[in-house]
């Protein structure tokens, strides 16, 4: 198993994971270890994962992604998906996947919008 095929950049308090290779059961797997230890080293409030150079999601890669997202949370870091595709999420749809437990907006610039906003949620709270 590779480690650091995805690279994951530090915006502020976000962390940008833009996936431009085919993910594999192994490089997902990679992905989502590395994804974890980031958010401990740098303690990150949001993560940002853009899969618009993803043509295919299956099953399993969709479920390392909301995993991630979940397991990000319980971290205290919000997850917002973006980039997906129009034929990807319909297919995640009649597969009846369900991105349960992770955000998504269309492209980076409103995933950061996104978290801005639900982090100012967070701080009324």
């Amino acid at each position: 198993m590779q480690s650091g095929q995805i690279p994951i950049l530090r915006i502020g308090t976000t962390l940008l994971a833009s996936i431009q290779i085919e993910l594999r059961d192994t490089t997902a797997q990679s992905f989502q270890e590395d994804v974890l230890k980031a958010i401990e080293k740098s303690r990150s409030r949001g993560l940002i994962i853009d899969i618009t150079g993803l043509d295919m999601v299956d099953t399993f890669v969709a479920r390392i992604l909301t995993d991630t997202g979940r397991m990000a949370k319980l971290m205290g870091t919000e997850t917002v998906l973006v980039g997906m595709r129009p034929e990807v999420a319909a297919t995640l749809v009649r597969m009846g996947f369900s991105m349960q437990g992770v955000h998504t907006a269309l492209n980076v610039d409103e995933g950061l919008a996104l978290l801005a906003q639900l982090q100012g949620a967070q701080g009324r709270a």
